[in-house]
């Protein structure tokens, strides 16, 4: 199914959710929404849904408009983020709920329906089982299971791990990405884990404040960030805000930073004009680079492969990867020199 979003907007009162938001999700792709709380991720899932009505705008399946088309007849299956499963009702009786309005698909039983996902989601054997008695992440499977059982053209995952441990949540996701690629379905996956959204999906949009700021793959979102919002929300970032002081005839820009001046690659401005870009931490390398910063040493964290260095540069906060392939130990309010290459700079609006 292709999932298409134009110019929807969803107000309450005088509160706008969302604001002229426009999406296409291709045909058994992975779409990923992803966003900081209160940024419009789950309205936009619940008006997809049927949920909720969009106050302006329309919302096409495969080219249908969905105005007036209440849930239970558009044909999609809903994970929530608190699994909804009904504690009276044992696995079996839970998967089987999602076939109250339709035959399962293939020409199957429902109890043949029931085994055939339940050994999908790797829960054989658990039919009988009630729902307290599961662990989360079991939990979340029957739920997905559940929301399977009528074969939906389109799948909507709410912040479904969002109650998971990190290590659980790992493997899960790439179970519901496992599964998401073998039936080919339709899927918009709602996220604030930027890590999460990067690892599962086709593409992602960066919604905030009720608005979309880019949309893309992954690695595009990552490593060319549109806006300043995008470049600190996906992932870390160092973001400077800068002057063009000369565009020598050798190439590049000469940008004025505070009080140093670097030479940069990019920079498609003329002298006089204020530009913003940013460096990601594993760009920056110790006592190197083209374009060097001296900053005290202010924060360290152990993350295995690399340390994660925390420098104070004239009152601006400066975050660099360091490989811990040295082992090298670093003091408090130390004076470090950080460089980074020219061509590392990335410019955003």
């Amino acid at each position: 199914m292709k999932l298409e979003l134009e110019a929807v907007s969803k107000r309450y009162g005088t509160a706008t959710a969302l604001d002229s938001v426009s999406l296409t999700v291709e045909d058994g792709e992975f779409f990923t929404l992803v966003g900081p709380s209160g940024c419009g991720k789950t309205t936009t899932l619940r008006c997809i849904a049927g949920f909720e009505a969009p106050t302006t705008g329309t919302i096409r399946f495969d080219g249908e408009s969905m105005a007036g088309v209440p849930p239970e007849s558009r044909g999609v299956g809903v994970v929530f983020q608190n699994y909804a499963l009904f504690p009276h009702m044992s696995v079996g009786e839970n998967v089987a709920y999602g076939l109250r309005f339709t035959d399962p698909p293939g020409g199957v039983s429902r109890d043949e329906r029931v085994s055939e996902l339940l050994d999908l989601v790797d829960l054989t054997g658990f039919e009988d089982r009630e729902p307290d008695s599961l662990s989360g992440g079991q939990q979340q499977r029957v739920a997905l299971a559940r929301a399977l059982a009528p074969g939906p053209e389109l799948l909507l995952l709410d912040e479904p791990m969002s109650a998971l441990d990190a290590r659980l949540r790992k493997r899960l996701r790439r179970q519901v990405k496992r599964i998401q690629t073998e039936l080919g379905v339709t899927t918009v996956y709602v996220t604030h884990d930027q890590s999460e959204a990067l690892a599962v999906s086709d593409r992602v949009a960066v919604l905030n404040r009720g608005r979309v700021e880019q949309v893309g793959d992954p690695r595009d979102v990552y490593h060319r960030p549109k806006t300043e919002f995008v470049a600190s929300f996906v992932g870390e970032n160092n973001v400077f805000d800068g002057r063009v002081k000369s565009r020598p005839e050798t190439g590049g820009s000469v940008v004025e930073v505070g009080e140093s001046e670097w030479r940069l690659n990019g920079i498609e401005k003329s002298p006089g004009e204020s530009v913003t870009f940013c460096v990601r931490p594993e760009q920056f390398v110790l006592d190197g680079g083209q374009n060097q910063i001296r900053g005290t040493l202010v924060g360290t964290e152990f993350q295995g492969a690399t340390t994660r260095l925390t420098l104070d540069w004239d009152g601006h906060e400066l975050t660099v990867a360091v490989a811990d392939e040295t082992r090298a130990t670093f003091e408090y309010g130390a004076r470090l020199v950080v460089g980074f290459d020219s061509e590392d700079v990335h410019v955003v609006e």
